[in-house]
């Protein structure tokens, strides 16, 4: 028996050391089955990343372009905004002038109404002044045909 047990024990190794070639195949074809799996993976994550690269530089070339047609936009407008400012301040001055010159010929109507030198007679055809003629230059013709320059401190009431 010694010997049946000897041989049993021997083909116990032999089958042992065959499994354990397989297993290490196994193991072996698992392992390089893995690596080609890591290896396609961190091709598809390169791709990715390329792509994801790509788009990234596409779109700062559409925001820079976008970015300075509204820089261009803006300084359009900020010229034309300067332009109207310079118009409204002329406009401005010129409203003032007016309106102290409209102020000044209302002083001198005041000052011509208040007081006695002026007076029309019955038929209402001429504008009589004090006695020296001052005032017969105000007609209604003379009025249409020239425009009236004065200022307040022409005629001090």
């Amino acid at each position: 028996m010694a010997s049946s047990s000897g041989v049993s024990s021997e083909s116990s190794k032999l089958q042992n050391s065959g499994s354990d070639e397989d297993l290490n195949q196994v193991m072996d074809q698992r392992k390089r089955k893995r690596m080609l799996s890591n290896r396609e993976s961190a091709r598809r994550s390169r791709m990715r990343k390329q792509e994801h690269l790509t788009d990234l530089t596409a779109q700062i070339g559409l925001l820079t372009r976008d970015n300075n047609q509204i820089i261009t936009s803006m300084n359009v407008t900020n010229q034309l905004y300067m332009k109207l400012e310079a118009e409204n301040s002329v406009l401005r001055a010129q409203m003032d002038e007016l309106t102290n010159r409209l102020q000044s010929l209302d002083d001198i109507m005041d000052c011509i109404n208040s007081s006695k030198w002026i007076y029309e007679e019955e038929d209402n055809h001429n504008i009589i002044g004090g006695g020296d003629g001052f005032l017969n230059s105000w007609s209604t013709g003379f009025l249409n045909n020239q425009p009236i320059m004065a200022s307040a401190d022409m005629f001090m009431c």
